[in-house]
């Protein structure tokens, strides 16, 4: 087994792996002047598999790229921003399988290799002939994965890359990322749009199990406002550029990509929490000593989605019991008078029961940047952490007005 490390690049995205190039344009999709429509490209075939929305109605590219995956011929993403292309029917599928194809002519590649996504506002067709004149003008280059980072942005307030390299001389390989998402944000995929790349080789099966253990502990972590988007996709592609062999369950590089995917999905997923719309504060709420990790996840991500506990630390109020509401209607097994609730270092609850605290320093603790809440349930050994962030005013001004 590998022993070699996991090492973040530098202003790395998704370009970072060998054999990747992007690009990026303003079409005029969206009403400001900024980049709203970009490529994804390999200089060879990939392995790609994907993951995407448990909302029931599924945006059209989600429709399209879904039927193509898994897949060992994939050559690129076309994806734009300021119009979803959700709930416009039958046009929508014919528009979403276009945009392909005008991709593939681009690039001189197949039209069922290119997938496609789109983020933006649900209930409008898009604008064909301004996504045709775009993509034209797209130029692929190896930086371009930071502005194609910029080009999938709607509310965000700012672009969501990294990059790992894992191991080093022939064994080594890279995995780069950028996602996108600030409201409509909710686990069971808690991202709007996530594209994933490696220059590493994959049994595709294996690829497949490592995106959904990287997901599980990542994008389905996180929650801004309780609601899931019909457009939610993450996609990986993998070209074989390293020159490794392989990589299949049980190989020795195995737990090395698993270990490095789940890492760059987790800086990715706090950076949409932390980024939330109107949000000021990252919080993560850690789980432990639950009865199973089915029961941490539930309790963690109940927490993080309470719009109570959402106020109470926007506000840096050390209203605790909220936390422990959140808790005990989360469905997760507790008994009260096991549990331990953490606010930063400072212990609020002991053996069920409240203990004396200085205010003053709570207060310091939600007044940081990243609130950490833990709670220990003292029933077993399972634990786990959830990402989210504090509920502003600035949230429902952002929402009131998003389309006019």
């Amino acid at each position: 087994m590998m022993k070699t490390g996991i090492s973040f690049v530098t202003q790395g995205t998704v370009t970072s792996p060998a054999g990747f190039l992007a690009g990026a344009t303003g079409a005029g999709i969206k009403r400001k002047d900024a980049a709203d429509l970009g490529i994804l490209y390999s200089e060879v075939a990939c392995s790609a598999v994907g993951m995407f929305t448990a909302n029931r109605i599924k945006a059209a590219p989600v429709a399209v790229t879904s039927r193509r995956l898994p897949s060992a011929a994939v050559r690129a993403v076309v994806v734009n921003s300021g119009c979803a292309n959700a709930s416009v029917g039958e046009p929508g599928l014919k528009d979403a399988t276009r945009m392909a194809e005008l991709t593939a002519g681009k690039l001189a590649v197949a039209p069922e290799s290119v997938l496609v996504a789109s983020t933006g506002v649900i209930g409008r067709r898009l604008p064909m002939e301004l996504i045709e004149t775009g993509i034209g003008r797209i130029s692929l280059s190896k930086e371009g994965g930071h502005e194609l980072a910029r080009a999938i942005m709607t509310t965000d307030t700012v672009p969501k890359e990294a990059a790992v390299i894992v191991g080093d001389g022939h064994e080594g390989f890279t995995i780069g990322g950028i996602a996108k998402g600030s409201g409509m944000i909710h686990p069971d995929l808690a991202t709007l749009l996530c594209f994933l790349a490696t220059d590493a080789a994959l049994d595709l099966g294996f690829l497949g199990d490592a995106l959904k253990n990287a997901v599980a502990a990542s994008f389905n972590m996180v929650s801004i406002d309780g609601d899931t988007s019909p457009n939610d996709m993450v996609l990986i592609m993998a070209n074989g550029r390293a020159g490794n062999a392989p990589i299949t369950q049980g190989s020795s590089l195995a737990d090395g990509f698993q270990e490095a995917l789940s890492r760059l999905c987790i800086r990715l997923a706090r950076g949409i929490a932390g980024d939330g719309e109107g949000a000021g504060k990252l919080i993560t709420v850690t789980v432990s000593g639950a009865l199973s990790i089915g029961d941490a996840k539930l309790a963690a991500r109940t927490i993080t989605a309470s719009s109570l506990v959402k106020t109470a630390v926007h506000g840096n109020d050390p209203n605790w019991g909220r936390v422990i509401a959140a808790l005990g209607r989360s469905g997760a097994e507790v008994k009260e008078e096991r549990i331990e609730l953490y606010i930063g270092d400072i212990c609020l609850v002991r053996a069920g029961e409240p203990l004396p605290f200085d205010e003053g320093k709570v207060i310091e603790v939600l007044d940081s940047g990243e609130v950490p809440i833990s709670l220990k349930l003292n029933l077993g050994t399972a634990s786990a952490t959830a990402w989210g962030c504090d509920l502003s005013p600035e949230y429902v001004t952002i929402n009131s007005d998003y389309t006019t």
